[in-house]
């Protein structure tokens, strides 16, 4: 490595002379990057060198698609940015499921991926491909460096797109000359605002004329209810959602990445709506007027299009002006910040929100209500004695040992959705981490390690499946080398259980192909792996395991023998099933 790098801070109007693989690490300090995840070669070997020296926080990974899982989960926890890397052609590719899941679920990431030397491109290059042709639709903007100069002008927009707006995944595609090519750079080239270390970097407030209709609807409405998605823990927003909720005694709905916009264990919250619920999609049809915050009103969240009914008045506050009217028209129309757009229409409100408050006395007592004749209507797969375990009993067990400043992390299919629907948050804030942006499975693992790495001293649980465990078994030696102290709840069907699931419900009972798995004694498997194996098919020591594994040292696989009926694999019957199914007959 040139003997150009230095750890001292250089004088203004001082030159630096170095490689573009050091700029690129120059430039992840200024911003204070957080740890960084990738499988490097020979095009990064300049930025591995760097990092090195600086001592930055680098881990190598065994699958880059966990390396960005990590660096999703690890964003979605602290706000921060969360950081990958990879080689050229498989090491790039690999990534595009992770970027999918951090551009929908609107995660604040960069990127950096080699390329090839540009004297030699399309000459058959080993491990060459159009791989920004690849990238460039799964991430928010994909930036090719083409001169070793713009190198800190180009991560400086990197973090700067990352941040703002709705937040998103960049990608650096830098060639391999660049990377090991050397540059006299000036050394004010490596200063960088500190508002992009986060997101959100920027914050603008909604149209001040339509917060006051917004304002004057809520006001005059008898059973108004807000319906809150993850863009609410991506502004920071739950703290202030909580407070408005209360002021004005308004019950809160959320999706599964809003779980926690207000603690689930508040009197005003309704619990997931949408395909699964508890007593929300209900309070939505009585409703007379609808706050959407921060939610996209997506598949999942609406029923397949159907909640909220045609005809309801509807309030939506988003950041992203695109998601106005894509699958539900609003009334009003409020662009801008999440947190600042509530806590503009909690001042819009004054006075009028002690009186709307003692008005919904009532309306608000009808909710614990009717959410403790729920709880008592399902109390008996809450507290199953059945072996195999039903899944209810495990998520009842979660709920008990979790403290109140526990994670939950989701894998996606049914660990997410039995979570969303049987997690109780504690208090508002991001508490639940499902990976629903693209809702792959094999986020749980990884998942798990961000989680960990953002917030550490918080007990972080990750509930997977056996299928999508399998897919990132490998970085269970990357949790050891961490020495992570994480729980993976491994919820064993021996099945692909979303697919066998929706195989009963779609063509009946028996009517299964290709969703079945052979069992595996996953705590033998982590126990090779040097990490702490239990394994358990007794619900009465689900809660005694979770414990025990909570409180010990370094990564702890908790293999769950679960129900091996497919009727009872989902927590609900799946509503695409009537949309599918026609009598007999495969439509």
């Amino acid at each position: 490595m040139p003997d150009s790098i230095r750890d001292s801070a250089a004088p203004v109007n001082s030159v630096l002379e170095m490689q573009g693989g050091e700029a690129v690490a120059r430039m992840i300090r200024a911003f204070n990057g957080g740890p960084m995840f990738g499988m490097g070669g020979f095009q990064l070997l300049p930025f591995y060198e760097a990092a090195r020296h600086f001592g930055m926080p680098h881990h190598l990974i065994n699958d880059e698609r966990s390396g960005v899982f990590v660096a999703d989960a690890y964003a979605k926890v602290s706000g921060r940015v969360g950081l990958a890397d990879a080689t050229l052609g498989p090491g790039a590719t690999n990534l595009v499921t992770g970027l999918a899941e951090a551009l929908n679920a609107g995660t604040p990431m960069v990127c950096v991926v080699g390329d090839t030397h540009r004297d030699h491109a399309w000459k058959n290059m080993t491990q060459e491909c159009r791989q920004v042709d690849l990238l460039r639709p799964v991430c928010k903007e994909l930036i090719r460096v083409e001169a070793i100069h713009r190198i800190p002008e180009m991560m400086r927009r990197a973090f700067a797109v990352a941040t703002t707006g709705r937040p998103g995944p960049v990608v650096v595609d830098l060639p391999e000359d660049l990377m090991h090519a050397t540059h006299a750079f000036p050394a004010e080239e490596f200063e960088v605002d500190p508002a992009n270390e986060a997101a959100p970097a920027l914050r603008c407030r909604p149209d001040g004329a339509a917060v006051a209709r917004a304002a004057d609807l809520l006001a005059k409405a008898a059973r108004p209810i807000i319906l809150a998605g993850g863009g609410v823990h991506i502004s920071g927003a739950a703290d202030a959602l909580t407070a408005f909720a209360r002021a004005i005694d308004i019950p809160v709905a959320h999706t599964l990445t809003g779980k926690g916009a207000i603690p689930c264990v508040d009197p005003l919250s309704a619990g997931l709506f949408g395909r699964y619920d508890r007593i929300a999609n209900r309070l939505i049809e009585e409703a007379d007027v609808i706050l959407v915050v921060g939610c996209k009103l997506g598949e999942i969240a609406t029923k397949r299009y159907t909640v909220p009914a045609p005809g309801k008045t509807i309030i939506h506050l988003d950041i992203v002006a695109e998601e106005f009217g894509r699958t539900t028209r609003a009334d009003v129309l409020l662009w801008g910040d999440a947190k600042l757009g509530i806590e503009d229409l909690h001042a819009a409100l004054g006075a009028r929100a002690a009186e709307m408050k003692a008005r919904h006395a009532g309306y608000a007592a009808q909710v614990s209500a009717r959410m403790a004749e729920w709880r008592e209507g399902v109390a008996e797969r809450l507290h199953s004695t059945e072996r195999p375990i039903n899944v209810a009993r495990l998520l009842t067990a979660i709920n008990t040992v979790l403290p109140e400043d526990g994670i939950l992390v989701a894998d996606g299919g049914f660990a997410a959705h039995w979570g969303g629907l049987l997690f109780d948050t504690k208090r508002a804030g991001r508490g639940f981490v499902p990976d629903r942006g693209f809702a792959s499975i094999g986020y749980g693992l990884p998942g798990a390690m961000g989680a960990a790495l953002a917030a550490p001293g918080r007990p972080v649980v990750a509930m997977t499946g056996d299928s999508g465990f399998c897919m990132v078994l490998g970085d269970l030696e990357t949790a050891k080398r961490l020495d992570l102290d994480i729980t993976i709840v491994v919820v064993n069907n021996a099945a692909s259980g979303y697919v066998k699931a929706l195989q009963h419900l779609v063509y009946g009972a028996g009517n299964y192909h290709a969703s079945d798995l052979k069992e595996m004694d996953f705590a033998a498997i982590a126990q090779a792996f040097g990490c702490t194996g239990i394994r358990v098919e007794d619900p009465e020591a689900v809660e005694g395991a979770l414990r025990q594994a909570i409180a010990t040292k370094g990564p702890v696989v908790l293999d769950v023998i679960v129900t091996r009926d497919p009727a009872k694999m989902l927590p609900g019957v799946d509503n695409r099933a009537a949309v599918i199914r026609k009598g007999d007959r495969i439509a």
